[in-house]
């Protein structure tokens, strides 16, 4: 059976680099891939012709991947990284030293798109202080603003950001905000930083204006976390583990020592398992004979049209916004201030 399906039909929301389709085809492509125990740091630099062909932006792309920040120890390890990524960033763009001025893109109302308003919470400003003659050696000038979303203000928000820059008149800008991904993998465990510039809203399908260095005339730090994923996104992943799942048990079935041991404890994902054409077939079906992007496409051009498609986060959202709340306010914050 050789069935097709026209991709260019369906838009899989995703705002990482790292899940954008067409980023692993292109030629000499500018790559670097670091690994701190758990945490994977990858950096990209598009140039104009290879960000044409993926349709996003020139320039450069940080995305920083961990596994767990419940803990203490490992969220304050995705903090240090973090501020020595954004650090490294600012000085490649001589941008150290200069007025900053942070905004915290999202709905504070709604817990997976506050990220960026929580993450001002944690901010340390010192314009007023600046403007009183009284700022300590040691500390930039930063100022901070929550703008709100569009549909509580009527003001477009990258208008607004526009005649704030115009009345404070920063060096630079950063935004934060909450993104969405086409992974469950990567919900709530990905940092994007780039400067490329951000678009908020875009993450759950409600376009806005560009808030970039096009439109303000002034460099853009995007910071943004994705901390919800499309419904279609669930349905297609729990097909692929279902997969993985069925071949565990098929090459270990015979094996005594599984007889001991409860087949829910496995975590099967860590083991180095081939999902075989037979095996997709004896599991799935007619179904066998897609691929996983093509079952992905398929579940949308379902759900979609009948409003299914939901955007979904996780249960214990309010627990893990305020850990990645902290991770970024307080990098900043690092980053920003060399006494704190």
């Amino acid at each position: 059976m050789n069935h097709e399906i026209d991709l260019k039909k369906y838009d899989i929301r995703t705002d990482l680099i790292d899940e954008t389709k067409g980023i692993d085809e292109i030629d000499k492509l500018d790559k670097n891939e670091q690994i701190i125990d758990d945490i994977t740091i990858n950096k990209i630099y598009l140039n104009k012709k290879q960000a044409r062909i993926i349709n996003k932006c020139e320039g450069n792309y940080i995305t920083i991947s961990f596994k767990d920040i419940t803990d203490y120890n490992n969220k304050e390890k995705v903090k240090e990284i973090f501020s020595n990524e954004l650090n490294s960033l600012l000085n490649k763009l001589n941008l150290f030293n200069k007025s900053c001025l942070i905004i915290g893109l999202g709905n504070i109302k709604s817990t997976p798109d506050s990220l960026g308003p929580l993450s001002i919470d944690n901010i340390i400003v010192t314009k007023h202080l600046y403007d009183l003659g009284e700022l300590e050696d040691g500390f930039n000038i930063v100022s901070s603003f929550i703008p709100g979303v569009t549909g509580s203000t009527g003001i477009e928000t990258s208008d607004l950001i526009k005649e704030l820059i115009n009345t404070v008149k920063p060096d630079y800008l950063i935004a934060i905000d909450s993104l969405a991904s086409s992974s469950i993998d990567r919900v709530n465990k990905t940092i994007q930083i780039t400067d490329t510039g951000i678009h908020p809203g875009s993450g759950v399908g409600n376009s806005r204006k560009e808030i970039s260095k096009n439109v303000l005339k002034i460099p853009v730090i995007a910071i943004g976390v994705p901390t919800v994923v499309d419904a279609s996104i669930i349905v297609s992943d729990t097909i692929k583990y279902m997969q993985r799942h069925y071949a565990f048990n098929k090459k270990y079935q015979n094996n005594p020592m599984s007889k001991l041991t409860v087949s829910s404890s496995i975590n099967y994902l860590k083991e180095d398992i081939e999902v075989t054409r037979d095996d997709k077939l004896e599991l799935m079906g007619l179904l066998g004979y897609f691929s996983n992007e093509e079952i992905k496409n398929l579940i949308f051009e379902v759900l979609n049209p009948i409003g299914y498609n939901l955007m979904v986060t996780p249960k214990e959202i309010d627990f893990i916004i305020e850990k990645l709340a902290d991770i970024i306010g307080n990098g900043i914050n690092h980053v920003l201030h060399k006494n704190v």
